[in-house]
């Protein structure tokens, strides 16, 4: 379980195809605090530290995850936002997040306004998922709020901490990210849709 408020960004320092398995290694700030089996969400996706050496960790994608991800198209030196899960008993800063990615989007354009940044994302609808107004959302694993919601786009207002502080400062029109949307949402749509 996650927050969706970003702790560090990790660099890709390797990344090794294995079967259908791809092995990420990535260098970051808080690597010596890691241990093997501890959950981490990269870009907002939930993955094991299976492996430790110095500050480098690394973890495993498998095929279902790549498939839904846009860890498949990282490359050696990309940066990923990184999280930890959330301990029992701290302030939940963002909202609740499960680190299990929904579907990914595009990033449609990047306005820059006086003193802020205007990201708009577009996704395919087909899959059900659903924004709110000023409801939350999942972005690279970043908790936001939503703003312009419609079928299948959404904008988000990202300030000048946010934008320095994840990897939303690499983000250009085309950039594929991933989504996890509101887990009490996805819960009422599906209930909805069973009445149907």
């Amino acid at each position: 379980m996650f927050t969706g408020i970003i702790e560090t960004i990790g660099t890709v320092s390797a990344l090794q195809t294995e079967k259908d398995n791809l092995h990420i290694s990535i260098k970051s700030s808080i690597t010596n605090e890691l241990k093997i089996d501890q959950s981490v969400a990269h870009n907002g996706v939930c993955l094991t530290v299976v492996n430790i050496n110095n500050d480098i960790y690394t973890v495993t994608a498998i095929k279902e995850t790549l498939v839904k991800t846009n860890l498949s198209s990282l490359k050696v030196n990309d940066k990923v936002n990184l999280e930890r899960a959330m301990k029992l008993g701290d302030r939940l800063d963002g909202h609740i997040v499960q680190g299990h990615v929904d579907q990914t989007a595009v990033c449609e354009s990047v306005t820059e306004e006086n003193g802020s940044w205007i990201f708009t994302f577009s996704y395919n609808p087909a899959l059900n998922n659903i924004t709110i107004e000023k409801g939350s959302i999942t972005v690279n694993g970043t908790s936001l709020t939503v703003v312009n919601s419609k079928k299948d786009s959404f904008s988000v207002a990202i300030i000048p901490y946010t934008y320095q502080h994840t990897n939303f400062n690499t983000f250009t029109k085309d950039t594929i990210v991933n989504l996890e949307f509101d887990v009490l949402g996805k819960y009422v749509a599906r209930l909805v849709e069973l009445k149907q």
